[in-house]
């Protein structure tokens, strides 16, 4: 028991610290990755260090190769003119020597010859090994004999088998020999020598390149270390470069977030003729260029803006003189001749319009001015949306459309100029009633815990793309040649979305060509909140399974006989669907029942 507990002890310490080494790499790729993608002069010391590694490491390979093929090459030529002359002198030796008769006087010759030849002392090291060739058929044998541990089995073979082939010539191969625990290069040079009654021998000559490998070693140090310093001091001219260039560019860049939030007087300091100097004066260019255009365009507004003001205030005294007299010939039409009096009316219901312009440029020169203030109060949304739509009850009946409200169970409380937002309310309705070709207008309320909202939705001519965002611009119209029927001055909905950003709420539009339009109302339930979400979607394919979910909510509370409905309107709450409460009255609603209602239509 007590192994197997300290061996899930282990385990457990073992997974810990493999998860801390994974956490510790993750966190220092994402910081590698955002200092790459947040910093330039970052990724230029980075870049030029890695192709200065790249460029150092072809260069250095290439040299280090180079310089090595050289020593083994000249390793190779002075060994191979010190065995020449050693293998001449030791065929000397066995010819001019008389004490070489006998096997044993021979063998003893080939010995003394053999470490005599050996030399085991500073960087000039070599073993000597005599053999006898395989072409030799002659019965005496002697050895093979070797100078030290490096004998006859580190001779390649293919060396032997040259040197018995051509005695004639000198022979030479590169190889490694064991020499303890390490492995090391060595020049082998072969040739054929005769001694005397023993026939052909073969006299190698092993070269250990001790000296070679450690001028190799130092050299690859020297490459190594020379290689990391030039890198560094690489990346750190990188740096300074980087610095003395990607300075400037921030400064430059700080400058323009400053000039971008409003501080026109910003501006770069430009010393020199080089090119970051000509960057900052044209930047200071372009900047003073921009304010003088802003300050023109400021002025412009503000005479623009007074001009309306003052135009709208001084037409209100002859208008009301106007309004005056229209009213006593519309009054007395009927004393005038039929085309007479149809020139009254018609003067009367544009006089009519003339003045909802009048007063509609009178706001929007509010606005302008920042003169406009709300009186917030806590509303219920509900009692805005009733008497919007009571007051376009008569509206709607003249063009045969149905207004279907789907009504919130409960009290949609929040802060709000009721004024305004019933104004944004007759907006959006007149608008929707006007472009909805006669088809049923649907008005939803929502809430949640942040916000409030209505939507207007109607099934008319709807919006081409890129319209939704022009609807609010101030005297646009979609279709220019589409007669106006309803009287309307052309800024309704850009005084609606102004009503709709006071109250820090939203005001959007979606439409689409032959579907219809929806706009939609979105108000913080308190005048200090922000929004986090609408309550009600924007898009109808939502909107109707959000209308489903509250039908079939108030037809819950309808059946248990819940009372959340508002003023006089009733419907088919109990099981959740949306009617028309006769055909001569154009209000239907999905709202609950509230006690003491009326027959379902609006008052």
């Amino acid at each position: 028991m007590s192994g197997a507990g300290t061996s899930a002890t282990v385990r457990e310490l073992a997974s810990r610290v493999g998860s801390a080494l994974v956490a510790t790499a993750r966190n220092g790729l994402r910081r590698f990755v955002h200092q790459w993608r947040a910093s330039l002069g970052f990724r230029v010391v980075i870049v030029t260090m890695l192709l200065g590694v790249l460029v150092l490491s072809a260069v250095g390979t290439y040299l280090y190769g180079s310089i090595a093929q050289g020593l083994v090459d000249g390793r190779q030529r002075i060994a191979a003119d010190d065995s020449l002359r050693d293998a001449n002198a030791a065929q000397k030796y066995f010819d001019f020597n008389d004490k070489v008769a006998t096997q044993a006087l021979l063998t003893q010759g080939g010995t003394d010859l053999v470490n005599n030849y050996r030399r085991d002392t500073g960087n000039e090291i070599r073993y000597v090994v005599l053999s006898r060739l395989e072409t030799n058929s002659l019965p005496l044998v002697i050895g093979p004999i070797e100078s030290g541990s490096v004998g006859l089995r580190y001779v390649p073979e293919e060396l032997r088998s040259a040197v018995a082939r051509e005695p004639d010539r000198q022979h030479l191969q590169v190889t490694t020999i064991g020499e303890g625990a390490s492995e090391i290069s060595a020049v082998v040079v072969g040739q054929k020598i005769t001694l005397p009654v023993a026939g052909d021998y073969g006299l190698y000559f092993i070269y250990p390149m001790y000296r070679e490998r450690e001028i190799i070693n130092s050299i690859g140090q020297t490459f190594l270390f020379g290689g990391i310093a030039l890198i560094l001091l690489v990346g750190a001219i990188a740096f300074v470069v980087t610095r003395l260039v990607a300075d400037p560019v921030r400064r430059a860049a700080l400058v323009a977030e400053r000039f971008a939030d409003g501080n026109l007087n910003e501006r770069m300091r430009a010393k020199g003729e080089d090119d970051l100097a000509r960057l900052g004066n044209s930047f200071n260019a372009m900047a003073a260029s921009i304010q003088q255009q802003i300050a023109q365009l400021e002025n412009l507004s503000r005479v623009q803006q007074r001009f309306v003001s003052d135009v709208s205030h001084e037409l209100r005294t002859p208008l009301t003189t106007i309004r005056m007299a229209a009213d006593l010939i519309y009054d007395s039409r009927r004393d005038f001749e039929p085309t007479v009096a149809r020139s009254s009316e018609l003067m009367y219901h544009e006089l009519d319009r003339f003045e909802s312009l009048l007063t509609d440029l009178l706001e929007i020169s509010r606005f302008d001015a920042g003169a406009a203030v709300l009186e917030i109060e806590a509303t219920d949304l509900r009692a805005c949306v009733e008497r919007a739509v009571d007051a376009h009850r008569t509206l709607a009946a003249r063009k045969g459309t149905r207004l279907l409200v789907s009504d919130a169970p409960d009290p949609v409380i929040a802060d709000m100029d009721s004024r305004r937002i019933e104004r944004v309310l007759r907006n959006l309705l007149s608008n929707a009633i006007e472009h909805g070709e006669g088809r049923p207008v649907e008005i939803t309320l929502g809430a949640n815990d942040s916000a409030v909202a209505v939507t207007v939705r109607d099934h008319g001519v709807g919006l081409r793309p890129g319209e939704a965002a022009l609807v609010f611009t101030r005297f646009w119209r979609a279709d220019p040649a589409r007669a106006r029927t309803t009287g309307g001055t052309g800024l309704g909905l850009a005084i609606a979305l102004e009503d709709a950003r006071l109250h820090a709420g939203r005001l959007e539009a979606w439409g689409s060509l032959g579907q219809g339009s929806c706009f939609r109302l979105t108000l913080p339930r308190q005048a200090d909140a922000t929004i986090t979400t609408s309550p009600l979607p924007l898009s109808p394919l939502t909107s109707r399974a959000a209308v489903a979910a509250l039908a079939g909510s108030a037809g819950s509370a309808g059946s248990t006989g819940a009372a959340g409905g508002w003023n006089g309107v009733s419907s088919s709450g109990a099981t959740g669907g949306s009617a028309s409460v006769g055909s001569s009255d154009p209000v239907a609603s999905t709202a609950p029942t509230r006690p003491g209602g009326s027959d379902g239509a609006l008052p």
